[in-house]
């Protein structure tokens, strides 16, 4: 614990020009006697800390002298850039690496390292995650991060009301209000269709991109094959630039509602943004009562259900009509529940 601290130390006083014991012991989490002291085993030990007295003195090193302990690994190097995000960083399996980075983060990269910043963006943009949510991460998003990281082709088995396979060059991950979404690269069979091998090194566009949930992702299996990256590819770029396609291309399916006052007022919490509002730019006149009835764009009707329950007697659907028994079954299965004569603990 101390030699880790002693290192903390060094490598404090080697990114800033001066510091005192007293900002030294608040960085550390320790006592002002406890820096004096590692100060002194640091200067025992031949490091040239120099004390300069008087209100604005304070410890540093002589000399520009520079350590050579920071032996930060490449892993560690590229986790460093991520290591403000301790929650997508520990949800992706990268904890280990970013808390072994933290002891040497104000150290200066060898030069074959310069280039760990300019990995971590390419491969990674972290949007920030929703309001009052604690989801668990998916549980593949490990899988799918090493991937990334490694330019490994995969194999996904992906849901999406049927499974399917895909091969896929994985180019990055984006959390997005608390869903994780994989970036990844398709290459093309001649037919057109997807390749069931990775084909040779080529130039990405967002037209051959898709982007996946993770945490519909069923299984990743590496098939041992790397591809090229294209240097050219901007994360962040595409991400922005195809969100609300993306979302568009999710909601797939319509379902015909009526709402009344509250659930119009409810609608744009209890589904997704886009969703909301393009169901209430789509609603007719309201009637006598305040309802009105609009077509609410959903990603399948599997979704549309655990939204509308949501809503509870303030969304009636419409069609449907299978749906419309699912939720009548539902209100049922409630009533039966809470009605009069139903058990009472």
């Amino acid at each position: 614990m101390r030699a880790s601290r002693l290192i903390s130390v060094l490598l404090l006083l080697q990114s800033r020009e001066t510091m005192t014991a007293a900002e030294l012991a608040r960085e550390l989490e320790v006592s002002p006697r406890t820096i004096a002291r590692d100060v002194m085993a640091l200067s025992a030990a031949g490091v040239p800390v120099y004390a300069d007295r008087g209100r604005r003195g304070g410890y540093r090193l002589i000399g520009g002298y520079r350590t050579r302990l920071t032996g930060l690994s490449r892993p560690e190097a590229e986790a460093l850039f991520l290591s403000g995000l301790t929650g997508p960083v520990q949800d992706m399996g990268l904890a280990d690496a970013v808390s072994a980075a933290r002891l040497k983060v104000l150290a200066a990269l060898p030069p074959d390292l310069r280039d760990a910043s300019a990995r971590a963006g390419q491969r990674f943009h972290l949007d920030a995650p929703g309001w009052f949510t604690e989801a668990e991460p998916p549980p593949l998003l490990a899988a799918l991060a090493r991937a990334v990281w490694r330019d490994e082709v995969v194999e996904l088995r992906y849901r999406r009301g049927r499974e399917v396979t895909r091969v896929v060059r994985p180019y990055g991950l984006v959390l997005k209000n608390g869903v994780w979404y994989l970036v990844a690269h398709v290459p093309e069979s001649p037919s057109g269709g997807p390749a069931s091998l990775p084909g040779s090194p080529e130039g990405v566009t967002a037209d051959r991109c898709r982007t996946y949930r993770a945490d519909r992702v069923a299984a990743v299996t590496p098939t041992g094959e790397h591809f090229a990256r294209d240097d050219a590819f901007d994360l962040l770029a595409f991400w922005t630039a195809g969100v609300s396609d993306f979302l568009a291309s999710l909601l797939t399916d319509h379902v015909t509602v009526r709402l009344t006052p509250l659930g119009i007022r409810a609608l744009p919490n209890a589904v997704a943004p886009p969703a909301g509002r393009i169901a209430l730019d789509a609603a007719g006149e309201p009637d006598e009562l305040g309802r009105v009835v609009t077509r609410l764009p959903v990603e399948s009707l599997e979704v549309a259900y655990g939204m509308l329950l949501r809503l509870g007697p303030e969304a009636e659907v419409l069609d449907p009509p299978g749906l419309r028994a699912q939720v009548a079954e539902a209100a049922r299965r409630m009533a039966a529940l809470y009605g009069p004569g139903a058990e009472r603990p």
